[in-house]
């Protein structure tokens, strides 16, 4: 006979946290966000840490390089997503290991042929002002000059003009060559005036650009996550089917994390793929494993090695798991349960192994719930998304900004490795849909934001500290009138009606 269980599958939206007793020194500007990222055993520390308990999915349309390095700087991580060739997943991790502080991937590049109309269009998807123009028009081709809003006025030319005739060329700019360092590229900018400095290689190729807006920004990243070299920190994500071949080329590209990508990780599958990871490369290497969503669930992967548990079935904004499979669990139930198992395995063993909350955030505050609920840190997919930093493009839909999102269960990101597929991997039903979601802007605007309001209600509680937060937190069951008079009610918003005062 099944078993049941009588109590109900909540959700995020279903709990409050109650105000605690402040001290004076409950202050947003002490609180300490730190958290572990893999397993450790008591009276020691993690040997990877975060300094804000956030990290990207591991998503086509979430994490790719650009996202990496921003998320990094400001103190959290990403997951390369693994839904592609082993070469071009290992060459976005090599991309953030090398990438050096305020030296910028050109994103934004044409060729000296294409036309004012061509330029115009990509300003409009990219939003910026500053254009390199290439040979061949990609980021890393031979540099023959640079555009800026200052070369051109689009009601005064003919949509036709060519690049060429307008761009400052490459013989009128100052620039670096690649062994240039920060301070010294610094100085060329002031001492020149410029707003854009290029970086070129011997060969004349450009590599990157270092802009002048970005000189106080470089101050401005006192979390930023990096190994003992001071490069970035990212993780990458594998699947159950390659791992003997992916693996190596991600450690070898510098990946300092792998996860396993999986929407159910209470698997065989699974087992052998730490197994095959730990004894094969070494138990140095640190290996996170998931998604599941109770007590049993968490005890088998800490039993297999893994070095953080993900938790979460079906909650994700495009997942629809639940509703094509009828299978996983309210996000807030699987976690209370599974951080309950984590406290156990821990006063067992002496062995704390962190999970990771992924999926069912819909609100900031619902962040600050899953880490009083026992989370150590939060994995986001569409919060992500909606950034410059994600790789999709941004679209002007029904008269708003978008970006494109999709699932990995989806059709279109065409992850048979993760997803029940043919014999001609193709998916045999769907576990995710494709999306928009509204464009947001930067990535570290809106995450200082998130994190003001996540440090702003662990002060109201009293606590400075994630850890804190957990041993003092109380939570209650919200009813359905409660939700109501929590929001916005009985008034008229005055930004959503517009009044004549004749």
């Amino acid at each position: 006979m099944a078993t049941y269980i009588d109590t109900p599958s909540r959700t995020f939206n279903e709990y409050l946290l109650i105000p605690g007793y402040s001290s004076a020194e409950c202050v947003p500007e002490n609180v300490d966000l730190t958290t572990p990222l893999v397993k450790y055993k008591k009276g020691q520390e993690s040997t990877l840490s975060l300094n804000i308990p956030l990290v990207s999915a591991i998503m086509q349309s979430v994490s790719g390089e650009r996202l990496a390095i921003a998320l990094a700087k400001e103190g959290g991580l990403s997951f390369i997503f693994s839904s592609q060739s082993i070469e071009s997943q290992a060459a976005m991790v090599r991309k953030v290991k090398m990438h050096k502080a305020g030296f910028v991937t050109s994103d934004s590049n044409i060729k000296a042929d294409q036309t004012l109309t061509d330029l115009v269009a990509l300003k409009e998807e990219t939003g910026h002002s500053t254009v390199a123009v290439t040979d061949d028009g990609t980021a890393h081709g031979k540099l023959l000059g640079i555009v800026t809003s200052r070369d051109y006025r689009v009601h005064r030319m003919d949509p036709n003009t060519p690049i060429s005739s307008f761009m400052t060329p490459f013989k009128d700019l100052v620039y670096g060559d690649e062994s240039i360092t920060l301070t010294e590229a610094n100085d060329l900018i002031w001492d020149n005036k410029l707003n854009t400095l290029p970086i070129i290689d011997k060969e004349g190729n450009l590599v990157s650009l270092v802009f002048r807006k970005d000189y106080d920004s470089h101050k401005q990243h006192p979390l930023e996550l990096h190994d003992k070299a001071k490069r970035l920190l990212v993780g990458a994500g594998i699947n159950t089917h390659d791992y003997e071949e992916r693996v190596p080329a991600l450690l070898a590209s510098g990946a300092d994390i792998l996860c396993i990508d999986s929407s159910e990780g209470f698997t065989e599958w699974q087992a052998r793929t730490i197994r095959h990871i730990k004894e094969t490369h070494g138990e140095h290497i640190k290996v996170g494993a998931g998604n599941i969503v109770d007590r049993a669930g968490f005890r088998f992967l800490a039993e297999q090695g893994a070095d953080f548990i993900k938790v979460g079935i079906g909650g994700g904004s495009i997942c629809i798991t639940r509703e094509t499979k009828g299978i996983g669990r309210g996000q807030a139930s699987a976690l209370i349960e599974v951080a309950a198992a984590r406290d156990e395995y821990f006063a067992e063993t002496g062995v704390y192994i962190p999970i990771c909350s992924d999926g069912g955030i819909v609100h900031d505050h619902h962040m600050t719930l899953a880490l009083a609920m026992g989370a150590d840190f939060i994995m986001l997919g569409r919060y992500f998304a909606r950034f410059d930093e994600s790789p999709t493009n941004r679209i002007f839909v029904n008269g708003t900004y978008m970006k494109e999102y999709w699932g990995e269960g989806s059709n279109r990101a065409r992850n048979w490795q993760r997803y029940t597929a043919t014999a001609d991997k193709k998916l045999v039903f769907e576990e995710g849909v494709d999306s928009y979601v509204p464009y947001a802007g930067s990535l570290r605007d809106n995450v200082g934001v998130t994190l003001a309001k996540v440090r702003s209600t662990m002060c109201n509680i009293g606590s400075l500290t994630l850890s804190q937060m957990r041993e003092k937190a109380t939570l209650t069951v919200v009813s359905s009138t409660s939700i109501v008079e929590g929001g916005v009610h009985d008034v008229l918003q005055k930004d959503s009606h517009t009044f004549s005062t004749t």
